[in-house]
């Protein structure tokens, strides 16, 4: 027993030493973790189009490439239109406007011509340009890897044709990037430069290729390093409620699940610092969509652990002794905290892959965040557990014991779960139609989809970030009408730039006196332009691309495990459920949809399916060991009942997260948050209502079908 306790001590000495020790390099490396324009600011970069009357589709399609440019900085870099003819680039954690300008190059004129001097390509029959490596005959070179449109394959496969061994010169703003030699006729739109010396030549070669594809010349019209969007009170507010909100969960845990609980308290302690250590490691952009990442992968955390802690109840229940409880309960708990993880996992993967700017910061968050929690989970909290037995813990009273319950009759009331769930989405579209036939729009578009109007206003006197937010803001507030003002400083001089929503002439005007009267500027360095939303049309139907994708993935995933077609339906009917029922919480409240619109909906999808897995992973045990008498009916409402505590539970633990940081938050932040408590509250009551009863429905439905034949 000695020898044991001796041990225990040792291994708890380990764990504590590990949480100090990340813990501190953690803490140590919060200030080289890239922020967002949003919660720290960076360049601002104007340019202005040459040509003199731009069409619409030609400063899209320039925002569009330039905003796959510019990602190489950040994945949170922001593109949209100012006025007619110019284009804005916001990219977050840079202060030096000139290294930026050097490195992205002025966007000119490409052409692709013949030894004859003859113009064969240009720039907008390119589609894309990638550096890369091949390995030939034992050795690797690094190219430039071109995909050109179908209108420019054609073109390139004849001129590859004609000119075969000869130079075709790849020429940008009349000068010489290039001139690889034609080995072999081109016909499959695609191609590779060779002859680099470093992948550092071909990646700045495929940028000049990419920067001169734009359907634009431009030209740069201004620079500057502006201030953060949300300013530091946001920041400072953000960690204090992550902190009370990470505290609150802690106490959580130990009053509900006593020496597990406290054993999970030191693993999400050890999580809290290597996520922090690995956000710095791998240089990801921190915005308030990669936040709901993080709050996302705490919660799972948090939800691996129940999952087992309400195992080893259920395991002490039935008269295990708790050692065996404890390694009976992890292995129970495995499958449905490998298969939930990797689903999201999966998805995480996908937006990364396909999705753009915001989603690809909350992608990269939420993706650390599902490694870190299952590695957390299953071996951390697992060693912090048997430790703690160890060290004299040993008795029944210290984990509790969870006793079969009577089964709730959840599926008796699945008709008055379906007619309600169809009642709220319903509701959502008349709103939606109601709205638009009001010419309002079917939802509430802020300034990031809707785009708005850019007021720059120079003060008389420098003012911080906090006096604009305090003083500034109210007074744009009141004169506007709008209350998601967002206010940038541009460094190093009075200037300050204010996005409002679009204003009509009289609002301008009524802005521009309020400034005079009330801060005493000139009126005559009040500039005013029209601006694009930040989130372009492209980056949505990325989006919507990358999350069909996802779900698909997902579906495919689920029926691959569960070997049940009917699970993956059921899994993927309950996520749309509470897509759509959080939408129209958006539609009936006229919550804004902005750039944090695309993280809350990705993720209630996390979540969701997630919560769902959990409790089809119950079904499938039980189905195993389902007895003749039993009906499905009454397997269906036992599994739901026997999961019930958990679901509760998880749905509890991240609702304090977000909720401390909707009470605390300034308005943006609570703005973010709302939607989020919505998604949690309607994704527990979907997995513990609406997902059983699906799959029972859909059961029934082919064991009907099948009996009719």
């Amino acid at each position: 027993m000695k020898s044991s306790k001796g041990k225990g001590f040792l291994c708890l000495l380990v764990i504590l030493a590990c949480i100090g020790v990340f813990g501190y390099f953690g803490y140590d490396t919060m200030d080289d973790i890239k922020l967002g324009l949003d919660l720290a600011g960076g360049v601002s970069i104007t340019y202005q189009a040459l040509k003199d009357d731009p069409e619409a589709e030609e400063m899209s399609d320039t925002v569009y490439k330039l905003q796959q440019r510019v990602e190489g900085y950040s994945t949170e870099a922001e593109v949209y239109q100012e006025g007619g003819n110019r284009i804005n680039i916001d990219i977050p954690g840079e202060n030096d406007a000139n290294a930026i300008l050097a490195e992205l190059g002025k966007p000119g004129s490409l052409l692709f011509m013949d030894e004859a001097g003859n113009v064969i390509l240009t720039g907008d029959q390119v589609a894309s340009a990638k550096p890369g490596i091949i390995e030939k005959n034992g050795i690797r070179e690094n190219t430039v890897n071109l995909t050109f449109t179908q209108e420019g394959a054609e073109i390139f496969a004849k001129a590859t044709e004609e000119n075969l061994g000869k130079i075709i010169y790849i020429i940008y703003d009349n000068e010489i990037k290039s001139y690889p030699r034609v080995n072999s006729v081109i016909t499959g739109g695609e191609c590779y430069i060779e002859g680099m010396e470093s992948y550092e030549e071909a990646d700045n070669l495929a940028a000049t290729i990419r920067i001169g594809s734009l359907s634009l010349e431009l030209e740069e019209l201004r620079s500057n390093v502006v201030g953060a969007k949300l300013g530091q009170e946001a920041i400072s507010t953000s960690l204090r409620a992550a902190l009370i909100g990470f505290a609150a969960v802690a106490l959580f845990m130990i009053f509900a699940y006593r020496i597990p609980g406290a054993a999970s308290v030191l693993a999400l302690c050890l999580y809290v610092g290597l996520e922090l250590i690995l956000l710095s490691a791998f240089e990801v952009t921190l915005t308030l969509p990669g936040i709901a990442g993080i709050i996302l992968s705490i919660g799972m955390a948090v939800d691996a652990n129940v999952i087992i802690f309400t195992r080893i109840k259920e395991e002490i229940g039935v008269g295990k002794t708790v050692r065996s409880a404890i390694k009976t309960g992890f292995a129970k708990a495995l499958s449905a905290i490998v298969d939930g993880n990797i689903t999201t996992l999966i998805a995480a993967v996908v937006l990364f892959w396909r999705g753009s700017g915001t989603v690809k910061g909350f992608a990269s968050t939420l993706a650390i965040g599902i490694v870190l929690s299952m590695f957390t989970a299953l071996f951390v909290t697992k060693a912090a557990l048997y430790t703690l037995y160890s060290l004299g813990f040993q008795d029944a009273k210290f984990y509790g014991v969870k006793k079969a319950s009577e089964p709730v009759n959840f599926l008796g009331k699945k008709k008055i779960f379906f007619t309600a769930s169809v009642a709220a989405i319903v509701a959502g579209w008349v709103f939606m139609g109601l709205g638009a036939a009001s010419g309002k729009g079917a939802l509430n578009y802020g300034l990031d989809f809707k785009g708005g109007t850019s007021t720059n206003v120079t003060f008389n006197e420098d003012m911080s970030l906090e006096d604009i937010s305090s003083k500034v803001v109210p007074v744009i507030e009141e004169v506007t009408g709008d209350s998601e003002v967002q206010t940038q400083k541009v460094a190093g001089t009075t200037e300050v730039i204010i996005k409002t929503k679009t204003l009509t002439v009289d609002r301008r005007e009524a802005l521009n006196q309020a400034m005079v009267d009330q801060f005493g500027v000139d009126e005559a360095l009040i500039t005013a332009e029209s601006i694009s939303g930040a989130v372009s049309q492209e980056m949505k139907r990325d989006a919507v691309s990358a999350v069909i994708i996802a779900t698909v993935c997902m579906l495919i995933y689920i029926w691959f495990r569960f070997k049940d077609i009917r699970f993956a339906a059921s899994a993927v009917l309950a996520l749309i459920h509470d897509v759509l029922v959080v939408l129209t919480c958006y539609a009936v409240a006229k919550w804004s949809v902005g750039s944090t619109f695309i993280a809350c909906m990705l993720t209630i999808v996390g979540y969701s399916i997630n919560a769902t897995i959990v409790i089809f992973d119950r079904i499938r045990e039980n189905l195993q060991s389902k007895s003749h008498k039993e009906s499905l009916e009454a397997l269906v409402n036992r599994s739901i009942t026997e999961t019930f505590t958990r679901s509760i539970n998880t749905s509890l633990t991240t609702f304090i997260m977000v909720f401390v940081l909707f009470i605390m938050g300034v308005s943006s932040i609570r703005e973010f948050a709302l939607p989020l408590m919505a998604g949690i509250i309607f994704g527990g009551y979907s997995s513990i209502c609406v997902t059983g009863a699906l799959w029972y429905v859909l059961t029934m439905r082919k064991k009907s079908a099948g009996a009719e034949s």
